[in-house]
C-alpha cells in the first residue's frame, strides 16, 4: 500500500516520516520524497493517527489523486534540482512524462489549473535557489554551476537570476542581507 504526504521535500521531512510509521508500529518499504511504501494492513485508526502526527510537522495526507499527481511532479522536479549531482540533460517535460507515465500536456495543465503557475515557472524557481545555495557554499564558480544545472550558458543564468531576484549571481554572492534562501516547500 502506498500513501502519499504533502510537503515531502526533504531529508528531514523522511526523517519525520519514519519516525511517526515506527511511534505507530507502522512496517515501511522505500520513504520517498512524497511517497511511502506500507507493508501490511493500516487501519482507519493508524491512518488517522499518522494524519494527526504529520500535520503537526506541517506535513499531510493526500487522497485526491490530482493533488497527488501535483505532489509527484514538485517532488521529482525537487529531487533532481536539490538532491541529484546532475541535472538529466533531456527536457524537463520528456523527464517528467516519463517518471510520472503521464503525458506531459496533461501534467502542465493539471500543475497550472491547480497551483496557479506553470511547470517551468516551479523549474526556473527551484533552479535560482540551487544556485543561491551553490553561491554561498562557494564550491563551484558560476561556470561550474551553469553547467551544473544544465544552462546553456552564464549568460542565460545571469539573466535568469536577475529577472527572478533582481540581484546578479555576483552581487547577490557579496550581499550579506541578501544571503538568504527560501525554504523548499515555499518556493
Amino acid at each position: 500500500m502506498k500513501i502519499h504526504i504533502k510537503y515531502m521535500v526533504s531529508i528531514r521531512c523522511k526523517m519525520i516520516v519514519k519516525d511517526a510509521l515506527n511511534k505507530l508500529g507502522l512496517r515501511h518499504g522505500t520513504v520517498e520524497l512524497g511517497e511511502v511504501e506500507i507493508k501490511g494492513q493500516m487501519t482507519p485508526e493508524q491512518y488517522n493517527q499518522l494524519g494527526v502526527i504529520l500535520l503537526k510537522s506541517g506535513l499531510e495526507l493526500l487522497e485526491d489523486k490530482k493533488a497527488v499527481i501535483i505532489e509527484k511532479i514538485k517532488n521529482t522536479i525537487i529531487e533532481v534540482i536539490h538532491y541529484s549531482d546532475d541535472l538529466p540533460r533531456v527536457n524537463f517535460s520528456d523527464y517528467l512524462s516519463e517518471k510520472l507515465h503521464y503525458d506531459y500536456t496533461y501534467l502542465a495543465n493539471l500543475f497550472s489549473e491547480t497551483t496557479g503557475i506553470t511547470i517551468e515557472h516551479f523549474i526556473i524557481a527551484h533552479k535560482i535557489e540551487r544556485v543561491k545555495e551553490l553561491l554561498l557554499y562557494d564550491e563551484f564558480n558560476l561556470t561550474e554551476i551553469s553547467y551544473k544545472l544544465n544552462y546553456s550558458s552564464v549568460a542565460h543564468l545571469s539573466s535568469q537570476f536577475k529577472r527572478v531576484t533582481g540581484l546578479t549571481p555576483t552581487f547577490f554572492k557579496q550581499l550579506k542581507q541578501y544571503r538568504r534562501r527560501i525554504p523548499l516547500e515555499d518556493v
